[in-house]
């Protein structure tokens, strides 16, 4: 099965992104659960935590060469957002 990749994202506070992903759903996705992991401790700093890119092709969200989160996990993981929760402001901006 094919995932949506990621289309844009952008952090909402310390720990949450939110995705809109190319089928143009939005999920939000909380990364607290990965922070005990010692991989992804970093992120733990709200500036780091901020600072991603979008992996060409929009298969995965990239902080550096060793933390990254691939667009299945933030598909599947994430927690799709109602359509008022998205007009209330957690949608992402289109520039």
């Amino acid at each position: 099965m094919l995932y949506p990749r990621i289309h844009q994202a952008k952090a909402i506070d310390d720990t949450i992104l939110v995705i809109e992903f190319t089928n143009q759903e939005i999920k939000k996705y909380d990364v607290r659960h990965l922070l005990e992991t010692p991989m992804f401790a970093p992120l733990r700093q709200p500036t780091f935590f901020k600072n991603f890119k979008i992996e060409p092709g929009g298969y995965g969200i990239v902080w550096n060469s060793d933390i990254d989160i691939s667009e299945y996990e933030l598909w599947k993981n994430g927690v799709s957002l109602t359509e008022s929760e998205a007009l209330a402001g957690d949608r992402i901006p289109h520039s």
